[in-house]
């Protein structure tokens, strides 16, 4: 339940979301998902970094520039979920 838990944490922010859904159509640098995001750099690192330890991106440095990708695609079966949760309670909090 731990483990889940991180994961769960870890989605638990709305930009960590965005990054997570932008992925989901490929992987991108930290300069597109900074500017997409509208962020300082650090703060998007920080969410990819967070986002990373709790196994739901994997990076890879090319020379100055470090891109990230889904680890497992699968999490976007969790937004679908998510999606229909929205959808019934009408988005209400």
């Amino acid at each position: 339940m731990e483990a889940r838990a991180k994961v769960m944490k870890a989605l638990g922010h709305p930009s960590r979301l965005f990054i997570v859904d932008e992925l989901s159509f490929g992987e991108r640098c930290v300069c597109e998902l900074t500017e997409m995001i509208g962020a300082d750099i650090s703060t998007v690192s920080k969410h990819l970094t967070l986002l990373k330890k709790a196994g739901i991106v994997l990076d890879d440095r090319r020379g100055q520039q470090v891109f990230y990708r889904l680890r497992v695609p699968c999490i976007l079966n969790f937004f679908g979920c998510i999606e229909a949760v929205v959808k019934e309670t009408g988005g209400g909090e």
